[in-house]
């Protein structure tokens, strides 16, 4: 076993015992006002194929990567932001996992077949699109090819290098004010393309309760326009 494996391998068993450590670690989100909607996310970690982050390994293996999407602007719900792959729930959905999974095989074309679900996460309300939205945690054990299926949904699919989320230089504070009210949380800057929101904010937890969080600058802030 080369130590590139061992790392990966570690990564995995950082993800299952972040998980163990509860809901401490879940980002806090406004209460849906009216009957949510049940969606379903996949957070999918793996190893990048060749494209090593442009970062030091300082807690995680530079091949380790996670899932992103970036969604249509035309669509109603969080258009344009930075996504995990996902959606709302169907009737002959078994579970949280087999919903986000047969999402994301329709919106990046992967193969679900090479996921491992490591577990479901407590539910998260979403109040600007009504969802009620639970966090599937993935590992991927034999890595598809993905892309955009149908571009008025998702724009572009990638894969982003863990290492390079974690760089302090990537991060910074997003602020979004609405209705005489301002929001701030944790986003990630990928060489111009925004990671903030919800997105964000799963992301920020996880990756203090597996870690691997390096000390960064939460003072600098920059406004997010939509």
């Amino acid at each position: 076993m080369t130590a590139d494996t061992q790392t990966l391998r570690g990564a995995r068993a950082e993800l299952l015992a972040a998980v163990q450590r509860g809901e401490s670690w879940l980002p806090p989100y406004p209460q849906i006002v009216n009957e949510p909607v049940p969606a379903a996310v996949l957070m999918l970690f793996g190893r990048l194929d060749s494209i090593p982050a442009r970062a030091d390994e300082a807690t995680v293996a530079a091949d380790l990567d996670v899932l992103l999407q970036r969604r249509a602007r035309t669509l109603n719900s969080h258009p344009g932001q930075v996504s995990f792959p996902g959606g709302r729930s169907e009737p002959e959905d078994a579970d949280a996992a087999a919903t986000a999974l047969r999402e994301a095989q329709e919106e990046t074309g992967l193969d679900p077949s090479g996921v491992e679900v490591l577990a479901s996460l407590p539910d998260l309300p979403l109040a600007a699109s009504n969802h009620l939205v639970t966090p599937v945690l993935a590992w991927w054990r034999v890595p598809s090819r993905v892309a955009a299926v149908d571009h008025a949904e998702t724009v572009e699919v990638f894969r982003v290098p863990v290492a390079q989320l974690l760089d302090p230089a990537s991060r910074f504070t997003s602020t979004l004010s609405r209705a005489g009210a301002t929001y701030r949380g944790p986003a990630f800057d990928i060489d111009g393309t925004i990671v903030w929101g919800f997105t964000a904010g799963v992301l920020d937890g996880l990756f203090e309760a597996a870690g691997w969080t390096i000390p960064w600058d939460r003072s600098v802030e920059r406004p997010i326009t939509l």
